[in-house]
């Protein structure tokens, strides 16, 4: 009898006390109830199976990898163990009724220990299902391209959002920290077709950039070159209007001069004209009345040579 009590207070003594990890939590179940979340540390608890004491890793980063896998992961639900499976949770439809495969890792750590453990039987197994619809529904409001190139960052984002809310509204006490796309493709089948359109598809954006470039290049070139031609005539037009308003100042003055004195005025343009026109007349004699012969002196300015004088300036 005393050996039985003796060994029921060892196996009392022993059962009594647990160690938290430094990176976890102790969530105290008492008689199934929650009763308390623990440090840390070395603790006390209810012996004989009255309490019982969850670990939950609080501290530590979590994954969960979706159409790969990583060797030597210590989480049991990382990854898929099944080939098959991890191959169909890749394949996908876009909104364009396009194939693609999608390769994403989903990192999470436990905020609230007591969700974690009362809410779900299998809380990381649910986070994996939750996880591979919300990234199926938001690929699939996206079209190939987008997918494939210019949208991945917006596809993380948006499934983070979205996983985030869910995970919040259901109670799980989990908080994802990050979506991340890996590897993202079409097909196989498909593949080297559609790199074929994607050389393509960048042979026509060269394209476009270099007559882009050849349009900037020639269209400021034919502006300025138009700018120019405009300008001159503008100049040129002006030009003309000072010259003409010149001589139209002048003509009226003549006119008013003539009009105060005709006989004088008369003189003066003629006399005037005359000095433009007889310099550009070579060989020339000017006699007047009183002389009384012309032809001898015609007969002297043969043996001349004939010379065209500088026209004076005006």
């Amino acid at each position: 009898m005393l050996g039985v009590l003796a060994l029921l207070v060892a196996i009392g003594a022993l059962t009594s006390f647990y160690q938290v990890p430094a990176n976890s939590v102790g969530v105290v179940q008492r008689f199934g109830k929650y009763l308390d979340t623990t440090p840390p540390g070395l603790n006390f608890k209810l012996p004989f199976g009255v309490d019982r004491v969850t670990q939950v890793e609080t501290l530590r980063q979590l994954k969960l990898e979706f159409g790969y896998e990583t060797p030597g992961a210590t989480n049991e639900y990382q990854f898929n163990p099944d080939y098959n499976e991890r191959e169909n949770e890749k394949n996908m439809v876009t909104g364009d009724l396009n194939a693609a495969v999608v390769e994403w890792v989903v990192q999470f750590h436990i905020e609230e220990a007591r969700d974690y453990v009362f809410n779900f039987l299998e809380p990381q197994a649910t986070l994996r299902d939750m996880s591979e619809a919300v990234m199926r529904e938001v690929i699939g409001d996206r079209s190939i391209d987008e997918v494939l190139t210019v949208g991945r960052q917006e596809i993380e984002v948006k499934a983070l959002e979205r996983l985030q809310v869910i995970v919040h509204a259901l109670k799980m006490g989990i908080r994802i920290d990050q979506i991340q796309l890996g590897n993202v493709n079409p097909p196989a089948e498909v593949k080297d077709s559609f790199d074929e359109v994607n050389r393509a598809q960048q042979q026509k954006e060269s394209s476009i950039n270099q007559a882009n470039g050849e349009y900037n290049r020639v269209i400021p070139e034919a502006r300025g070159l138009a700018e120019q031609s405009i300008t001159q005539s503008e100049g040129y037009a002006a030009q003309r209007v000072n010259e003409a308003e010149g001589d139209a100042s002048r003509f009226t003055a003549l006119l008013t001069e003539y009009q105060k004195a005709p006989e004088v005025t008369k003189k003066r343009i003629y006399l005037e004209t005359l000095g433009e026109v007889l310099p550009t007349i070579p060989g020339k004699i000017i006699v007047d009345d009183r002389v009384p012969q012309f032809l001898p002196l015609m007969h002297l300015q043969q043996n001349q040579p004939a010379t065209t004088p500088a026209r004076p300036e005006r």
